[in-house]
């Protein structure tokens, strides 16, 4: 009967790793952050209506033109507050 030699288990996490930052990419989201952008997730159903951001931030305008003053005034005064 042959033996099994012990393999190592490849799903192992190491505890500490190595990288070399020499090869680090500058970060090309830096300028969507610094305008304050929110990002929000789509459904796939959502995705396939709204194709770019100003489709779904032309939409949301909509909406927000069609809110009661009163609902959207308190709504705008408690996200800035």
């Amino acid at each position: 009967m042959k033996k099994t030699s012990a393999k190592k288990n490849n799903n192992d996490i190491n505890n500490e790793y190595n990288f070399d930052y020499s090869k680090a990419k500058a970060n090309r989201f830096v300028n969507i952050v610094r305008e304050k952008t929110v990002l929000v997730p789509l459904e796939n159903d959502v995705a396939e209506v709204f194709r770019t951001p100003s489709e779904v931030n032309e939409a949301l305008r909509a909406i927000i033109t069609a809110l009661p003053q009163k609902i959207y005034k308190k709504r705008k005064s408690l996200a800035h507050g």
